[in-house]
């Protein structure tokens, strides 16, 4: 939860590898927080219009993340975006700066966001996009080498695979949730198949923000297209 939200919790220490090998599988977890957060504000009975209470939907969105996925889908487009050598795109995605790919990258997802959180969806697709999310970055953890010292990247090898299934069973059994789940998947490995393609094979912890709102955003798409 503190490694991935901003929400105020207590110290409870410097976590190691081992620790985060074993959070790892609770990943998930986190994305019953964030979305739950998100679909909160949405069934607030707020005297405003729709596009307004999806604008606050959005702002819950990225503060409850801390913008940890946001800067990561911001620090990748500039890096994979760029016609430079793998080793060029890995200087740039350690790079502070927002170059022109990435302030493009960031300004769409943030318009297509609030496009889909304005559309009638239902109230629990957040939720599932955001638990699907994270069980799909896993995938790609223990696909590919890191690039650097990630203090996530392979940490969820050897760990116990049931836990994040379990966690991701209950959006899993909502309305939609087997066709959401198959998107999230295939957008997940597709977009980190690109990364490591752009980064010579490698992946770091801005790569798996970028493969986690791919996934986000492709769940939402799979109820919006369900509604139109």
């Amino acid at each position: 939860m503190t490694f991935l939200s901003a929400v105020p919790l207590p110290f409870l220490g410097r976590a190691h590898g081992e620790d985060f090998r074993r959070a790892s599988g609770y990943f998930p977890l986190v994305g019953y927080l964030v979305g739950g957060a998100v679909a909160l504000v949405l069934l607030l009975p707020l005297p405003l219009p729709a596009g307004v209470g999806a604008a606050l939907a959005v702002w819950a969105w990225l503060w409850v993340t801390g913008l940890l996925h946001f800067d990561g889908l911001v620090d990748s487009a500039d890096a994979l975006l760029a016609m430079r050598a793998p080793e060029r795109r890995l200087e740039i995605l350690h790079d502070v700066h927002v170059g022109a790919f990435g302030l493009a990258a960031g300004g769409v997802y943030l318009l297509l966001l609030w496009s889909l959180l304005s559309a009638s969806i239902p109230a629990f697709a957040p939720v599932v996009a955001a638990v699907l999310g994270r069980a799909v970055m896993l995938i790609p953890m223990n696909l590919y080498p890191v690039a650097g010292n990630s203090v996530i990247g392979g940490q969820s090898r050897g760990g116990r695979p049931w836990v994040p299934l379990l966690l991701t069973l209950p959006v899993l059994l909502l309305p939609g949730g087997l066709l959401a789940a198959v998107l999230a998947l295939l957008g997940g490995l597709l977009v980190a198949r690109f990364a490591a393609g752009r980064l010579g094979g490698v992946l770091n912890g801005d790569t798996y923000g970028l493969v986690v709102v791919g996934a986000e955003l492709l769940v939402l798409l799979s109820y919006a297209w369900g509604q139109a």
